[in-house]
Order: C-alpha cells, then structure tokens, then sequence
C-alpha cells in the first residue's frame, strides 16, 4: 500500500509560520534531515537557500541552515530570490540542492519549505516520504532536540552573484526586441521585487511597477495573481497607456495578465498562445500541451482546433512536470498561473520567463494579447472552496459521493465536473464547468452542501 506523506504537499511542507512544522525545533530538524538525505549521496553536499519576503523567511532560513550545517551540509544564500531562480542556480551552479522558503500565494502568516533537486526538479514524492520518516524519527529522540548553541547564521542579504546569474539567464533567452512594449507589472510584494525591476529594465521594457515595496506582511495582500484585477484595474484607469498588464505571485513561480483594456487573461488563454506559436515554430513536441483537470473545456477545444492535443494531469506543477516528461511534450500548465516551458533550459514554472515568453510572442506575430486570445471560447465555470475538518476520501462518504455522481450524470459529458482537496490548505475544491450559469451554480451549491454537512470545519 502506497503511504502518504503528512508533512509535504503538491508543493512542500507549508504551514502557519511558527507552528509545527514551522517551528524553531521542526525546522532545524528538517534541515537535519534533508541534510541527511543528501549526505549519503554526496559526503561533501552543497545546498542554496532563498527566500521570498514575509517576515518569518529570514528565521525560517537561518534555522533551516543550521539544521543542515550540523550534518555537515555547506549552504549558501541566494537572499530573496523567485522558486524557481532557486531552481535554477541550484543546477547551474551545480549544488546538490537548492531549498526556497515561501508559501507562496498564501498570506504573511504562513510558510513553507520546498526543495529542488541539483537538476533544478522538485523532489520526487518517494523522497520526500523518506525525508519525513526522518523528521518524525528526530522528533522522538530527545537527543535530536533543537541544538541552542548552534552558531549564528545570517541567509539576508545572501549573495548577490546568485541573484543575477538567474537574471542574466532570463534575459540572454530572450530572441526578439521588446523594448516598445509598455507593460504594468504587479510584483505582489513579494520575491519578484528582488528580480523583476533589473530584469525588465536591462531588457529595455516600458514599465510601471505596482506593489514593489514589502515590508515583511503585505506579501500577496490585495495584490498579485490572487488579485489579478489589481494590475488590470490600474491598466483600466491609465487607458491607452500600457500594452498588457503581468502579476506574480508571492514566489514569482507563476504570472497572469490582462490585456490592454484591462481583461483578465489566465493560464488557459497563455497555454493557447503558447501553444500555437510553438506549434508554428516546429517546437511543440508531439504536438501536445499538458494541462490540468481545473483547465477550461474552451481551452481543449481551442487547441484541437489547432490540430493540438491537450492531456489532463492532477493539479500542482510537478505533476504537470511528470506527465510533460512521460509524453515528451515541451508546453504544459495550469490554468492559475503555472506555466512550464521546455524546449529550453528550464525545470519549473517561472512567471518571470512566462512573462518574457508573452511578450515575445505580442511582439513577434504583431498582435496584441487580446487578439491572441480571441477565440478562447470559455465554458462558464466556477470553483468553490469549503474549509474541511480532514481529508476524508470523498469516494468513502456516500452522500458527497452521489452528489458528484449525479452531477456527473446530468451534464453528461457537456460540462465536467472535479471535486479534489488542496494540497496545501485545510479545503475541498469544487470546480464546476457547465453550458449554462444556471446549471453550474445549481451543482456547486449541491456538492458544497453535501461536503459542508458532512465534513464542514
């Protein structure tokens, strides 16, 4: 029987900040572990550490390192840094892992803990089970107690060269002038402040950025690819002034938009521009684009239209990653954001490279986002959450079971229907897709009832 792993979800250990696992003690022990991990690959083990801006990072970070450090791990800091410029300096520069500390688009009080291989992957889950048998294991014995002598350690500012190899990386991959669009970009008080200012300037790109001064809490509040319609309202009211608008999430590891008047523009419409512009440049492998089961039926029909195949995959970018792999497919996503690239370097969803990639596609085909996106014909659609006491099977709790069946049964395949847990929150996720808004509301409200009544917090 397969176990589960307690500790790590789609995307790492995440928690309120301060709080098992989060704590100054399960912290250090996970550093440990990790480290341990990593040692019995390589004696002489090297690691990274970045960070996005909340507060809690910093300390996180320190303890975290010298959790490694007292197995005999060598760590160095990048300082802030975006997920996946964690990803990539740990493979460019050649360390064993590299470990981002951020939760992302979740508020200020949380965190968490993800690592990357030295390949710039996200660690399988096999590994990261046998890291939390590690953890608990430690947590039993008195003896792996949080060490207090342990030496002082400072990951900010980190170091500087890390930052801006990732930089140069990004902007060396760039084919084609961008230097006469005029974009406003959200950098949701998060790591992309550290990044996307050098960036965008050495690119020549006309920019006004929003939402560029963290102060440790403001990360992702009211801003960001939580709230698109920040960028796309400041778009609104400067009319005629900007091309697009881009926003980033907390770690920067995924980007929307909303085109010049202000329209939304999510992971579904980027994966069909993408998509068709690879298509025309001979490099959409197979032609084939991975998806997710969140992804808009739109989105499917769009690309076969292109005489592009689409394949669904579970939600959360890695497993994107997993079925790309498996296929050999070079485009995949998901429709909030996270868009992998690969027929280039990259090993993880980057909103600093997706907005790069955009870019270049409005200037090289001389259309704007709204006219490449034109014929996206979206299904209504509608996503629920309901905070839940535990993550029952939802196949084991008959009533939501034949709620979902008989949901199922009235669309009869014009509309889908996914009921999942989040990977990284206390919530079932509805998500409802039908011909007409009537019929989608009238099944949520059935299936969030029904999980509400029986496993309601």
């Amino acid at each position: 029987m397969t176990q589960t792993r307690q500790l790590f979800g789609t995307d790492g250990i995440r928690g309120v900040a301060g709080e098992f696992p989060l704590n100054r003690e399960s912290t250090y022990l996970i550093g440990r572990a990790l480290g341990h991990d990593l040692i019995r690959v390589n004696s002489n083990a090297q690691v990274v550490i970045g960070q996005d801006t909340r507060e809690s990072s910093r300390w996180i970070a320190d303890r975290l390192w010298q959790g490694l450090a007292s197995v005999g791990v060598k760590v160095c800091s990048a300082g802030v840094l975006t997920t996946p410029g964690v990803a990539y300096v740990a493979r460019s520069g050649h360390f064993d892992a590299g470990v981002v500390i951020s939760a992302s688009h979740n508020p200020w009080t949380d965190n968490g803990i993800k690592v990357f291989s030295g390949d710039g992957y996200k660690l399988p889950d096999a590994r990261e089970l046998a890291i939390e048998k590690e953890i608990f294991t430690q947590l039993q014995n008195p003896e792996a107690a949080v060490q207090e002598s342990a030496p002082d350690i400072s990951s900010l500012p980190g170091e500087k060269d890390l930052r801006e190899a990732y930089i140069h990386w990004l902007a060396a991959g760039v084919s084609i002038g961008l230097k006469k669009l005029r974009a406003a970009v959200d950098c949701a008080n998060g790591a992309a402040t550290a990044e996307a200012p050098e960036l965008f300037r050495a690119l020549g790109i006309q920019t006004t950025f929003l939402h560029c001064a963290p102060d440790g809490q403001n990360i992702n509040e009211g801003c960001g690819a939580l709230h698109a319609e920040a960028v796309a309202n400041f778009v609104i009211e400067n009319k005629g002034k900007f091309d697009l608008g881009v926003t980033f999430d907390g770690d920067a590891d995924r980007s929307l938009f909303c085109d010049a008047a202000g329209r939304v523009v999510n992971g579904d419409a980027v994966l069909l521009l993408a998509g068709r512009d690879m298509q025309a440049r001979g490099v959409l492998a197979n032609s084939t684009v991975v998806a997710t089961t969140m992804s808009n039926m739109g989105l499917e029909l769009a690309l076969r239209g292109a005489g592009i195949r689409m394949l669904r995959a579970n939600v959360g970018d890695k497993y994107v990653l997993e079925e790309m792999q498996r296929v050999g497919a070079t485009l995949g996503g998901e429709q909030s954001g996270h868009i992998l690239f690969r027929d280039g370097d990259a090993t993880t969803g980057d909103g600093l490279l997706t907005a790069l990639r955009v870019m270049e596609i409005m200037v090289r085909s001389g259309r704007s986002l709204a006219e490449l996106t034109a014929d996206l014909k979206v299904f209504p659609q509608i996503i629920r959450n309901v905070r839940v006491r535990e993550k029952v099977p939802f196949a084991q709790i008959p009533t939501v079971q034949q709620s979902i069946t008989a949901a199922e049964r009235e669309l009869d395949g014009v509309g889908r229907v996914v009921v999942r847990y989040s990977g990284t929150e206390a919530l079932a996720r509805v998500m409802i897709e039908a011909e007409s808004k009537d019929t989608m509301n009238r099944i949520a409200d059935s299936i969030v009832s029904a999980i509400q009544a029986a496993l309601g917090a």
